[in-house]
């Protein structure tokens, strides 16, 4: 008759010989349909373009500098690398619960008997061996423990590399605005200065008799109302040098003196090559990690529902015990033992049935955040694509309205300074300028900043030269019938 212990010896063969069958179910990665090509692409599909380093297509120096210092010094990056140095400590955690646990003791006992009770001898016992422990893994419950926490490790690498798509694009998208600022508070100032010899000159032709004093009037308001928008136009060129020292780790004001050059704001390259959007799917890191995260959830299921099954464990020791330290290495003082056991739940109130039904209802919302970061990643292209064909359209379409209001301007000065106008058509066309010029700043930086979205939703930012996480399965279909 078979003791338990061979029973369990030979439960760990079968399930050596039986390839480790784990229960639960199998990750298949999902096939996502998507369309051939962008709705909003302006050119016919081609060969997505290498995006790792697209700050530089800007040809800002300052730019690229800003971006490495960033990309070493960011906390936001910090933290995400330290929750990746996590993720691959629990994956360590995870692999070991696979491995016996085996333990060194030694051990030296004093004891005396009563001279009443017994011989009232001083006995002494030595001892040293080696303790050992399995839980044979029969029905795949730490298999599946092990795939959960390799798919994080893999999730956790993605987010890292989404980590630093969202602050290289952040670290663009401040600086385009910090331009921008600067360029309407020097459009404020320069228009501030033409108002101001205005109405030195409409005050002198005031005081003259050529004109009335709503004229000086209306100067003097013009005047005082560009003068009050340059305080708001500062206070927002500040927040953005505060914000580009925060994400390269410093202190506000620290990279003041480096960020005073004024210069003018990058304009944005010219058409991006965006391929086809499967290709953003396979680039785009949040999409990546979403789908690591399934593939950990469907192996969290299987670890679930393992425990519905009975479990095995063997332990055993191996040592030596003598009476006198000097006979401890003598081959009589050896022992051994092994225990087999079997554990197997019978009633536990619907623990495991309730745990199993949220490990599969979790299953489900990893499937749903799948799906969205898909939706979310084709969304967001789409309104980049549309959104810099509308800027770029503008934009050119607010260069010519502006060159057209600086000629009106000059005209309307020159008649005015020899008494063929009023000073309305001055004021007017003062007005409509100043207008045009603002906006006209404000739409590069708003294309240059479009480009940026661009960049970031086709997951530009990182290179592949580490990825570890499985490519995403797409099939295509055509738009068109």
């Amino acid at each position: 008759m078979k003791t338990l212990t061979d029973f369990a010896l030979h439960a760990v063969l079968l399930a050596m010989l039986g390839g480790c069958a784990s229960v639960g179910p199998d990750y298949i990665r999902p096939e996502l349909a998507v369309s051939e090509n962008w709705a909003n692409a302006q050119e016919k599909p081609a060969a997505a373009q290498d995006l790792s380093q697209w700050w530089q297509q800007f040809h800002d120096p300052l730019l690229t500098d800003l971006v490495e210092q960033a990309l070493l010094a960011s906390p936001d990056l910090r933290s995400a690398q330290a929750k990746l140095r996590e993720a691959r400590a629990r994956r360590g955690l995870a692999g070991a619960n696979q491995f016996p646990t085996i333990g060194a003791s030694i051990s030296e006992s004093r004891s005396k008997s009563s001279a009443e009770t017994g011989s009232g001898l001083t006995r002494e016992l030595y001892s040293a061996g080696f303790d050992a422990s399995w839980e044979v893994d029969i029905f795949g419950g730490t298999r599946r423990g092990v795939e959960a926490a390799e798919a994080d490790l893999q999730a956790s690498e993605e987010d890292l590399r989404d980590t630093r798509v969202s602050l290289v694009a952040e670290v663009g998208s401040n600086y385009m605005d910090l331009r921008t600022g600067e360029r309407r508070l020097a459009i404020a100032e320069a228009n501030l200065a033409a108002q101001a010899e205005i109405y030195d000159l409409t005050r002198w032709r005031q005081q003259a008799g050529l004109v009335s004093q709503l004229d000086e009037a209306q100067a003097l308001t013009a005047l005082e109302q560009t003068r009050a928008a340059l305080p708001s136009l500062r206070t927002a060129i500040s927040e953005s040098r505060n914000r580009l020292a925060i994400l390269l780790g410093r202190a506000p004001g620290e990279l003041d003196a480096r960020l005073t050059t004024n210069t003018a704001t990058p304009v944005a390259p010219g058409a991006v090559s965006t391929g086809i959007p499967a290709d953003t799917l396979r680039q785009r890191p949040d999409v990546r990690a979403a789908e690591r995260r399934l593939a950990a959830q469907t192996a969290r299921l299987g670890e679930a529902e393992a425990a519905r099954y009975p479990s095995f464990k063997l332990s055993g020791s191996l040592g030596l015990e003598s009476l006198t330290l000097g006979s401890l290495a003598g081959s009589s003082a050896a022992t051994h033992s092994l225990l087999a056991g079997i554990t197997a739940p019978i009633f536990d109130a619907g623990r495991i049935r309730s745990n199993i039904a949220v490990q599969d209802a979790l299953l489900e919302q990893s499937r749903i955040g799948y799906q969205a970061a898909v939706l979310t990643a084709l969304e967001e292209v789409e309104n980049a694509l549309a959104g810099l064909a509308n800027t770029r359209q503008r934009q050119a379409q607010l260069a010519r309205a502006t060159d057209s209001a600086r000629s009106t301007l000059e005209i309307a000065r020159n008649r005015y300074a020899t008494g063929l106008a009023d000073f309305q058509a001055v004021l007017d066309s003062q007005r409509t300028l100043l207008t045009l010029e603002d906006q006209l700043a404000t739409g590069t930086g708003e294309t240059s900043n479009t480009q940026i979205r661009l960049y970031k939703a086709l997951g530009g930012g990182w290179t592949n030269d580490s990825a570890s996480g499985a490519p995403i399965t797409t099939t295509q279909h055509s738009d068109t019938p």
